[in-house]
Parts: structure tokens; sequence; C-alpha cells
């Protein structure tokens, strides 16, 4: 995504500032454009054009920038200004513990089996299969994104929810080498490479969820998790 291109997705969001132009709203803004793959890993942010872009202070920017760097998701460079952060193996590695904890936990200990909880899941894996049929990989990430979200959601806890938001993020990042060529250039095939497989197995854990399955949902989920952490180590192995 060009500078321009990101500038002017800010924009379009600044409608949503128009009540609350708060610190955490802008920031979760910016956590959301990197969780739907807008903000790539290495993308420079001009802080005077996202700050005209939200019509927001320099000042709530700066806090803003503050707090994604605090997350990982940003980083300052002396002379260099903002960009989003690059993952590394290490990285990887380290969030795949996290995710371990908290989703296969969530959903091996599901606090509800709300109707509306069950339902999120099913309609991410519905966004995704839609995504796929379409051919579109960069949308097919991010209903996997949501997919993961709503698992977490099923355990029916705020502060779960927060701390999922922030990986979320962070896996997004890392990701980004599944869609990129050896240049870094967005590369369909290799996007479709990643996903295509695991878009079934979506909805073979979500069929569990809906079944009441949540030991064997947790189990599958396990070997999910295993399959796509190695893909990953892979992939920032071959690039170095």
């Amino acid at each position: 995504m060009t500078s321009a291109q990101w500038v002017d997705r800010l924009a379009a969001d600044r409608s949503l500032l128009e009540r609350t132009s708060t610190v955490e709203r802008v920031t979760d803004l910016l956590r959301q454009r990197i969780i739907q793959g807008e903000l790539p890993p290495g993308t420079q942010l001009s802080e005077v054009s996202a700050k005209d872009a939200l019509g927001v202070s320099r000042n709530t920017l700066r806090e803003a920038f503050r707090l994604l760097g605090h997350e990982r998701l940003l980083v300052h460079e002396m002379h260099k200004g903002v960009s989003v952060r690059k993952p590394t193996s290490a990285d990887v590695t380290d969030l795949y513990r996290l995710r371990r904890i908290i989703e296969v936990g969530a959903v091996r200990n599901a606090a509800t089996t709300k109707t509306d909880l069950v339902q999120a899941v099913a309609r991410a894996v519905r966004a995704g299969e839609q995504a796929s049929e379409d051919g579109d990989w960069g949308e097919v990430g991010t209903a996997n994104m949501r997919f993961h979200e709503a698992l977490v959601g099923l355990a029916d806890s705020p502060r779960i929810n927060d701390a999922m938001a922030g990986l979320l993020a962070e896996l997004r990042l890392a990701f980004h080498v599944m869609s990129t060529d050896d240049q870094g250039e967005l590369d369909p095939r290799r996007t479709r490479g990643f996903y295509e497989s695991y878009v079934e197995r979506n909805r073979a854990i979500a069929d569990k969820v809906a079944e009441g399955e949540l030991e064997s949902a947790a189990a599958d989920l396990e070997g999910y998790l295993a399959d796509a952490e190695s893909h990953l180590i892979e992939a920032y192995t071959a690039r170095g």
C-alpha cells in the first residue's frame, strides 16, 4: 500500500472520530488497519499526513503511536520516524506460545455457548469461504483473523478479548511474509498457498464448536497452530 493510499484510508475513518477523538480511538483505528493488512511491515507513517487525515492533534497521534509501540506494532527510529514493525522468527515463536495459551484455552474452557458468540465463529468462517470462492486471498486473511478473534470470544471475557486484539495485529504483521515474494512484492499465489488449507480447517473447528464439542475443537486447534507456526518459521528461515 502506497503512502497516499493509507492516508486516504485514514481520512475515510475520520467520520468515526467525530464524536470522540480520544487517543484510545485513534489507537484502535490504526490497530484495526494493521489487522486488516492495510499497513504492512515497514510502512512509514507520516505524522503530519496521519494527523491531517484523521483530524486529530499532534499530541493525540503521538500518544497513539507510543501506545502501539508498546504493543510491538510500531517502531520509532531516530531520523527515520515511525514505521510499522517487522517481526522476526523469534517473535513468531513467542506469538504462537501465547496463541496456544489464549486461543486453545478459550475454546477448551469456554464460559458460554451463547448463540451470538457461536454465530460469530460461523460468520467468520463463511466470510473466509466466500472470499476463497472469489479468489480474494487478502480478504481470506482478514476473515481468518476474525475467525480466531471469534474463537477467543467464546470465553466471554473482555480482558481476554483485549489481549487477543493486540495479538491479532502482531500476527497479521507476521503473516505478511506468507503473502510476498523474495522482493517483498505481494504474491497472490503465495497468499493462497498459505491460507487455502486453513479455510477448510476453520470450518471443521467451527462445526465442532456449534455442536458443543469444545474439547475436540481445542485439540484440532492445537494441531492447527502447530502447523501454522511451522510454515511461518520455514518462511522466515528461508528469507534469512
